[in-house]
């Protein structure tokens, strides 16, 4: 709200026409014939939203609604009185009786006036105040009953006349330090002689709100009113006298920037009389440094003209500072420095075999890489993509083949970019422009030829600003990214020599052009003989040094570290093992931190009191005394499970229901399964009538887990046959593989996590697609120990080998007699 509408006198000016004579100046003798009127018992009220009329306050309003238009109208051409009363809530467009205030002012029409806009103004002057007492009509506008309002005496001694100068003291300083209230409004407060008109005109003009100034209506003593209204005005003078210091502020800090343009036009000039400026003494720095960059003609030539450009700009232009930075970029860059690699393999293997347990296959393919360099010195650095699921060390290999190197790391997240620009960076001509993460990266690197890694490039986004995966095309192509172009750098630079490893959880979810550019190596899950091995040797040690503890101070024998793994954890990786491994040394540091008397060789009663009760059951295989359960192995993102296919069967016409949050593959599963029992039913012993009469349900548990893939195929058919035959399924038994309606078993995926899976459960034996021997010839022998593998090309095969010739001890009875189901 503006200082006028805070404080408006303009209110207080005479309203004078030819019908009425009307000087709101008012005297004691005025305002003493005003309260000797007579008040009457019956009024027409006009509600008010946005303010409150005080007795011999002169205010415009103008009339909207209907109802007071016509209250208006009715009044002017009679007596002229009306009562009005400010409404409780100022939202309410038409109020009743219960939503006014108890206490309004009796008004006397001054003049009425028909606006161009079609609008009714009323020009009103307030008269005495009255209490509402009951309502009498309530159309076509309220009237109520109401007495007269009797107002407490209040003794004027020199307390109060202080009182009251002090109010018309400080109204003066506001008008004085308002610029938009005239000066003409001062001379009216001294004119004014009333002591209750003053209050009343002060209240009706100041910044304050409807509900402060109807309490100060309501104030049946004179003098409480005042004190109310003096310290209303004591904030409003603190609040003018705060803005006016803040513009002084304002005002002294312009004169200080002008003050330091001139010096430094000043300090300008006597550079350039001294024979040079900052600007030269800019373009020199970067000439001396462009020299001992070792970079190609192209980028030389490329560089000298952007110099030439920045030469001829003004410094204090805008992008001045733009191609300084850009500038300085090109000579941050390592164009052709590159730190010296070590060829000591045997060294290598040493590093390698330190940092990472297994991970055999990743380890030859990185000694195999330096032995082909450090014969042809040139070679082309491959680009590998480590897949796996979490927690099994793919982005930490990254620093030990670094360290193996002896090169410079880098790392950067792909995880949800989304942006192209990431990757190419924005072009120069963009306010806030800047080179992407490969270029930025290397800059902070230092060399031409570092460690990339290049982490979760499988959840790489896209979106209406591009698709960084497809900019990724260029800088993972060993053909092709001698010559990368950032779209900021402008130059081509060579990115050959930068030995990339992405990793990523799954490759369905790598643009398969993007997939051809590099080498796939699988960094699979480990065994639990090997997740001793790395809690004893990496995760421990690591851990002790994180918490402070001394080696002595705690022992984890290795039935206790197995314990940990199969009651506590269930991942492919060791990332919640190393969770698990710190709660049991922090359990420890507890003890040694408040001196409390333990024994370093923790036990099982330790772990459990650290750790809980256990979270997972070791043997997960739930037998095969019920017919149509069926043990299947999956993929998972974080390594192989094992999940149950249940089959069931109830009377009905042959309807199939799936259930368990499937997809649509798991889905198609089910029913090519259904169709090719229903095909040869007569292979399998079974009277095709049944199809007809029972309803058929498939239910995969742990259904809040959404479930897809081909892989539970032979499983959904193995399911349904023995539900269908009530043949029992052999024990600790589990298949995976895909089907097809001429009956074949289709290889699929992630053997190595699944079998791993089977083995956490107790399984002995899987059924496997025959194209599936050459993924488990590939395993280590130890991590197949005591497992048996029946490979099969056909789907009855599946059948012969998962069911056996008896029947469940609760056999469903399936017989069919003169249509009727038994």
């Amino acid at each position: 709200m503006s200082i006028k509408d805070q404080f408006d006198f303009s209110n207080a000016l005479p309203i004078i026409n030819e019908d009425t004579e009307f000087f709101p100046l008012m005297s004691q003798q005025d305002e003493d014939d005003m309260n000797g009127e007579e008040t009457p018992e019956v009024l027409a009220i006009l509600p008010l939203r946005n303010t409150v009329l005080f007795p011999g306050v002169v205010i415009p309003i103008t009339v909207g609604r209907d109802k007071s238009i016509k209250l208006i109208k009715e009044a002017y051409k009679g007596n002229k009185i009306i009562g009005v009363v400010s409404q409780r809530d100022v939202n309410i467009e038409d109020p009743t009786f219960d939503e006014l205030n108890s206490v309004g002012t009796v008004a006397h029409i001054i003049k009425m006036l028909q606006m161009p806009d079609g609008n009714t103004t009323v020009i009103i002057q307030g008269k005495q105040r009255f209490r509402l007492i009951e309502e009498i009509q309530s159309e076509p506008y309220i009237k109520v009953k109401i007495s007269k309002f009797v107002e407490s005496k209040y003794k004027t001694d020199k307390e109060f006349k202080a009182l009251v100068a002090s109010i018309r003291e400080m109204s003066s300083q506001i008008i004085q330090l308002s610029p938009n209230i005239p000066s003409e409004a001062g001379m009216a407060l001294k004119n004014i002689e009333s002591t209750s008109f003053l209050i009343n005109f002060i209240s009706s003009n100041m910044n304050a709100d409807v509900s402060d100034k109807q309490k100060m209506l309501e104030m049946e003593n004179l003098r409480a009113r005042a004190e109310m209204v003096m310290e209303l005005l004591t904030l409003e003078l603190q609040m003018l006298e705060l803005k006016n210091q803040i513009q002084s502020k304002v005002r002294t800090d312009l004169d200080k920037q002008q003050r330091d343009y001139f010096l430094n036009q000043q300090l300008k000039t006597i550079q350039e009389e001294l024979g040079g400026n900052s600007s030269d003494m800019e373009l020199t720095a970067l000439e001396l440094r462009a020299k001992k960059k070792k970079w190609e003609a192209p980028v030389k030539e490329h560089f000298h003209k952007e110099l030439e450009k920045l030469g001829r700009m003004n410094p204090a232009a805008p992008d001045y500072s733009v191609q300084i930075n850009y500038l300085e970029l090109l000579l941050d860059l390592p164009w052709n420095e590159f730190t010296k690699d070590n060829f000591d393999l045997k060294r290598a293997q040493r590093v390698l075999d330190k940092d990472h347990f297994g991970l055999e296959k990743v380890k030859q393919r990185i000694i195999e890489y330096l032995a082909v360099l450090k014969l042809k010195r040139d070679m082309k650095a491959p680009i590998i993509c480590l897949v796996g699921p979490p927690g099994v060390g793919k982005t930490s290999l990254g620093k030990s083949i670094a360290k193996a190197l002896n090169r410079k790391y880098v790392r950067i997240a792909l995880g949800g970019i989304r942006d192209e620009a990431e990757i190419r960076g924005h072009r120069k001509t963009y306010i806030g422009a800047m080179p992407g993460r490969i270029i930025s990266s290397l800059k902070k690197a230092g060399a031409a030829n570092p460690v990339f890694v290049l982490d979760e490039i499988d959840k790489v986004g896209s979106d209406q600003r591009g698709d960084p995966s497809s900019a990724l095309l260029e800088v993972l192509d060993p053909e092709q990214n001698s010559a990368f172009n950032d779209h900021y750098v402008e130059a081509d630079y060579d990115l050959s020599n930068v030995l990339f490893i992405a990793t990523a959880n799954s490759l369905s979810t790598i643009q398969p052009a993007l997939l051809d550019r590099m080498e796939i190596i699988e960094v699979n899950g480990y065994t639990i003989e090997e997740k001793i091995e790395i809690a004893k040797k990496y995760l421990l040690p690591k851990q002790k040094a994180q918490h402070g503890i001394n080696t002595k101070d705690i022992v984890l024998k290795n039935s206790l570290v197995e314990k940990v793994i199969e009651d506590y954890t269930r991942e492919s990786g060791v990332r919640t093992l190393e969770k698990r491994i710190g709660s049991l040394v922090r359990g420890v540091a507890t003890k040694i931190a408040m001196e409390e008397p333990y024994d370093p060789t923790l036990s099982v009663a330790d772990v459990e009191r650290i750790l809980g009760a256990p979270m997972y059951d070791k043997d997960l295989y739930e037998g095969n005394e019920v017919a149509g359960v069926v043990t299947g192995l999956a993929w998972t993102s974080v390594g192989g499970d094992i999940l149950f296919i249940e089959a069931s069967l109830s009377p009905g016409k042959g309807k199939l229901t799936l259930t368990g949050n499937l997809g649509d593959v798991m889905k198609e599963s089910a029913v090519i399964a259904l169709a090719y029992l229903r095909a040869h039913a007569d292979l399998f012993g079974i009277d095709y009538q049944l199809f007809d009469h029972f309803d058929i349900h498939v239910h995969v548990p742990a259904g809040a887990t959404p479930k897809d893939g081909p892989s539970a195929g032979i499983t959904m058919l193995t399911a349904l046959t023995s539900a269908f035959t009530q043949r029992k399924v052999r024990s600790n038994l589990a298949m995976t593989g895909e089907i097809t309606l001429r009956g074949k078993v289709l290889p699929v995926g992630g053997i190595k996590e699944k079998i791993l899976a089977a083995k956490r459960a107790n399984i002995k034996d899987i059924i496997l697609s025959q194209s599936n021997k050459k993924d488990i010839l590939e395993i280590k022998e130890s991590y197949v120990k005591d497992l048996r593998f029946h490979y099969v090309a056909e789907m009855r095969e599946v059948i012969d080998l998962a069911l056996t010739k008896d029947k469940v001890s609760n056999a469903q009875d399936l017989t069919i007699k003169n249509s009727t189901i038994k």
